[in-house]
Formats: C-alpha cells, structure tokens, sequence
C-alpha cells in the first residue's frame, strides 16, 4: 500500500476503505499499518505493548484492567478546539466553532503530514448499534493510538464482523485520528504522547471527522461523541430521526407492567446513577439499556424506538460509589476494564474521590506521586474515567443489543437548580415539551467555575454535541412531533438538585428518584394525580409514593415541588435573552409562542 510495513492481512474489501487507508499513510508516513480484528489476541497483545511502554500498570485487584495517566494537558474534551466544518456557515449556527472545510483541511494536513513517523497506523472498522440492525451505522477510524485501540474494542462492535460486512459501496464515516507524536529514529516514547496543538474537526456533510494532538476520551475515541451525536445529529436530521445525549432505562412495576424511559442530563446531573438505578420501592426493577446516548426513531407503529450506539460505559469515576452507583461498581469489578487518571492503591486497585467514605492511607495519585489524606490535593482527576464493557454490567437489559431498539414511553430532561424548577414536571403536550428541553439549564458552582449560581443552558443536554444550527435541531424536534401522530412520548423536566435555604439538598436522589419515575409512569394511564400549574403539571406530595420516608423529608419535598411565579418570571426575562443569543430570525415560531403562552400564564397566576 505504501513503503510502511503493513503486519496484518488487509480484511478490507472495500475498495475506498482501501484507498483511504492508502492516502492517509501517504500523509502520515506511519512505520506500520496494522488492520484491527478486535480479537482477544488483539486486545492481549495491544495491552501487554502499552505495558511495556509505560502506558498501562496492570492492576492485581481487577482481572485483566489496566491504569494508566494521561499527559496533565489532555485529560478532557476541548470545546475550544472543537469545530463543526459545515459547507455553508450558517448551517453550523452561533453555538459552534466553525471554519471553512478547506481552510480547515488544509490547515490539519500539515499538521498530519509525517505525523505517525515511527508509529503503528491502526485501522479499526466499527458498528454504531447492533450489527444486526437494518440499517447499521458503520464506521473506520485510522489512529496511531494503541490506547485508543484497546479502547474502541470496549466501546464499539468492532473487528472481522464489521470487516466482513463492509462490503463495497457501504456507507461509513471516516474517522482520522492522531495524537501528533512522531518518533524520530532512536527517540524514546513517552508513556502518553499528544500534542499541545489540538483539533477536533467535523464535516457534516462528507460524514468525516478528523482529529489531531489528543489521546484522551472523546477526543480521540471518535465513535462516541464526535460519530455518535455531532456526525448522528446531522445523519439523523436528514434521515427523519434523533441522536440524543440520553440513558435508556427499563423499568418493570410491581405488577410486571414494562416501560422504556429516555433522559437526558447535563454533566454532573446524575445521569449515569439514574441509568444504573437501584430502585428504593419495593417490587420496582430497573434494568441499564445505555448510559449516555440514545438514537432513536419512529416505528411503523408510531412508536418510538431507541437503541444504544455503544458497547461499552465511559463513565466518570469520581462520585461513583456503592452508596451512589452499585451497579457500576459491580461492572468494573469484574475487570476487562481501562482507568484513566484516577488514583491507584498499593494492592493493585484503582480508587477515587466519592468511591469511600474515607480515602485510604495511601496512594499513588494521578500524577504517579505519593499521595496521603493529607496532600491537599485529589488523588484522582476530576474527569477522571472507567471504560468498560456494558454486557458485564448485573443491571443490563437483554435488550440492550436488540436492534429493533426499545419502545420509549416517557422522555425525561433534567438540569441542576438549586432554585425555581421543581423536582418534576410533565409537559402539557410535545411542543410544550420541546419548548422544556431547549431552556434546560444547570448553575455553576463556585468550586467549579469560579462564579455560583450562573445559569447556563444546554438545550436537550445538547450544547456541546450538536452537528448542526441549534434552532435548526428545535425545528426538526417538533417537526417529528408534527408527523408523528397519537404515539408521541410524554416529556418531563426534573430536577433533583433543588435545595433548602441552608444549602442541603430537597431530594434525596438516588435510588428514591424510582419515586418520581413512578408517578411519571402513572400519568401515562391516568393513575397519577398533578396539579395544573402555570410552567406544567406538577405532583403533589400526596401524589408521590413516599413509603419509607418520614414527615420532615415529605416537608422537604412539598418545598421541592413548589413553583414560585416570582422566580418563574424572572426565568422567563432569562429565556428572552437565551432565545436572542442564539438567532432569533431563525427560532422555531412554535417556541416563541409557548413563551408568550408562559408568561400569560405566569401573568395571570399572580
């Protein structure tokens, strides 16, 4: 293929695969070119070279895992450097970095030209969503990242199944990565090779995705945020579906009724715990269908089905613990796992803020220093990172690999406010429901960004993630809506993050969040009450099932389901200025109309 030494046999028989391959090693210039089979051998031999080269420390306590750290200046997305490289500028919206392909690709050349000198070219071939489905969404990633190899295996379908259906003419989505590290002859690797300039580049409308300097995360792992919501959310939008930033979850009542739930949660909003729920009330089960993105479309029926893209969970570790995530924590114990910047003990485990109550005497922190309760400092990583397989997981619905996907009943959105939103609220309708999910919102906290209390939205959970002009995504939500006929799911907006005026929490959250799905599942049929109010219908406390809870929790509940008409009014001025930021030529009349219906309502409940 070219003068490199490629030291597999090419399984390929797509013939632009092939030469994809061929162009991007031209440019690159990479030592070898291995073609990725996703095998155990694969995955034993790729692990044990990391090992080797000071990446990985295999972990005693956990069969067949690995620790590793990365470079202090990669250890997290860079929205900064994150671009959407549309045709048309107007297309990428106000909400996204954009620059012109050309510009763009000529650029990143440069950059990738003799890249990968003295380095493995890896070529993966992958499945967003069952192989078995319809219409399968494949992929090929080319990455000079071992890291990323091994992580891919986790993440994805991947390997001699995807190879063996990627026949010519198949449709798939380029996906060029490289940490941009060559190795000169002689030059000694270091654990974690990037470079401080990074790029992540998409091209909507050739489905192409490059990236360059990172190795971390989604950076670098393409077919999860890059493939799998900002390439999806265009593929979606022209296909007549959605690519969403949402958990599916199975919930079985009592009386072994079944209901497929979809959430959406902004970072930090209890996204990952509600997708591993451990139910509080007696005789509910609920079972992990996904994490963390939803792709989802309406059946012949007028249903609407999801399915999980992903094979595994690429969880942030800190805060995930017995007490908040048992089931995660029962995934990763039973190893095949990948760490990332967290802490590790002296007997061979991994440990992080959140996981204990009390942190151990001992360990080796993030950065491989030593590290005691006393060294001021987090052991691990803030965004520190467990990637690991969700068929290991004990809460896993046996659907989570149908490719018919799972019928949605009720679609959940939720940010964190401490004040104003209550703890549920169901949408009087699908517009009105869209209207919810595009203000959704979270305040900062002091700690973390420096100034406590500022609202910042992140419609649909969202932001960050969208392929395409956002106002352009709220059209093509209530468009599907419009079309979809009597079949639609209910739309609530929660909030578990609501607090006293001493700061503590209203909710007790966790596994009591079973509650709330509860009486969300009951308005589906009728059995639950609401009120009537002004922003939407909202419980009662005597409407939720607080079996087990005692008269001063229920008093903090009622407080966590009041709706203050002063603050709403104020959040109402706040949306004006949101909708404004974001092109109001462009907004979706129908949004615009359910805010002059919110504050006619507001007005009116004075």
């Amino acid at each position: 293929m070219t003068d490199c030494v490629s030291t597999s046999a090419v399984p390929a028989t797509h013939r632009g695969v092939i030469d994809w391959v061929r162009e991007v090693a031209g440019i690159t210039m990479p030592d070898r070119i291995v073609w990725c089979d996703g095998s155990r051998r694969e995955w034993d031999r790729l692990t044990a070279e990391l090992v080797a080269n000071g990446t990985f420390v295999g972990l005693d306590a956990k069969p067949d895992s690995f620790w590793c750290a990365s470079d202090p200046g990669d250890v997290a997305r860079v929205e900064d450097r994150t671009f959407i490289c549309s045709e048309d500028q107007a297309s990428a919206g106000p909400t996204n970095n954009w620059v012109d392909p050309s510009q763009m690709q000529a650029e990143m050349i440069e950059h990738y030209r003799g890249a990968m000198v003295g380095r493995t070219l890896y070529v993966i071939a992958f499945c967003m969503g069952p192989l078995a489905a319809a219409e399968p969404k494949y992929g090929v990633q080319i990455t000079d990242s071992a890291y990323v190899a091994v992580s891919m295996q986790i993440m994805t379908r991947s390997g001699t199944a995807v190879w063996e259906r990627l026949g010519d003419g198949t449709d798939f989505v380029r996906c060029l990565h490289s940490v941009g590290a060559p190795l000169a002859v002689g030059q000694i690797d270091v654990p974690w090779p990037c470079n401080p300039v990074k790029y992540i580049a998409h091209f909507p409308e050739s489905r192409t995705i490059w990236s360059y300097g990172s190795g971390y995360g989604g950076n670098a792992l393409l077919g999860k945020k890059c493939y799998a919501l900002r390439i999806a959310s265009v593929l979606g939008r022209d296909e007549g579906w959605l690519a969403e930033h949402m958990l599916i979850l199975k919930l079985t009542s009592p009386q072994s009724e079944v209901h497929y739930i979809a959430a959406a949660f902004p970072s930090a909003s209890g996204k990952t715990n509600l997708a591993m729920l451990e139910p509080t009330l007696d005789g509910w089960r609920a079972e992990t269908v996904g994490d963390d993105i939803a792709w989802m479309r309406f059946g012949a029926d007028g249903q609407l089905y999801a399915v999980n893209p992903e094979a595994g969970f690429f969880g942030v570790a800190p805060g995930t613990g017995e007490r908040t995530n048992p089931n995660a924590m029962a995934t990763i114990e039973r190893g095949n796992s990948i760490f990332t910047n967290t802490a590790r003990t002296a007997d061979g485990d991994v440990w992080w803020e959140g996981m204990t109550e009390q942190p151990p005497a001992h360990l080796i922190d993030w950065h491989g220093a030593e590290w005691t309760p006393e060294s001021g400092t987090s052991a691990a990583h803030p965004n520190s990172r467990y990637c690991t397989p969700i068929r290991q997981c004990p809460s896993v619905a046996p659907e989570w690999d149908d490719p018919a996907g799972v019928p949605i009943s009720a679609i959940f959105f939720g940010g964190r406010r401490a004040t104003t939103v209550p703890l549920v609220t169901e949408s009087f309708d699908w517009a009105h429901g869209v209207f919810l999910a595009s203000v959704l919102s979270s305040e900062t906290t002091a700690a973390a960004e420096g100034a406590e209390g500022v609202v910042r939205r992140d419609p649909m959970a969202m932001l960050p993630f969208l392929g395409y002009h956002v106002c352009d995504y709220f059209a093509h939500w209530l468009a599907l809506g419009e079309r979809s006929g009597t079949c639609l799911p209910k739309i609530f907006q929660v909030n578990w993050f609501r607090r006293d005026t001493d700061g503590s929490f209203l909710w007790p959250g966790f596994g009591d969040n079973v509650r709330v799905l509860q009486w969300a599942l009951g308005r589906l049929d009728g059995t639950s009450d609401a009120e009537k109010t002004a922003i939407g219908y909202v419980p009662t406390a005597d409407s939720l099932d607080l079996t087990g809870l005692d008269a001063a929790q229920r008093a903090r509940i009622e407080s966590a389901l009041a709706v203050n008409i002063d603050e709403w009014v104020d959040e109402s001025r706040a949306i004006d200025e949101w909708y404004a930021s974001i092109d109001d030529n462009k907004l979706p009349p129908p949004l615009r109309d359910q805010l002059v219906a919110l504050k006619q309502r507001l007005a009116g409940a004075r």
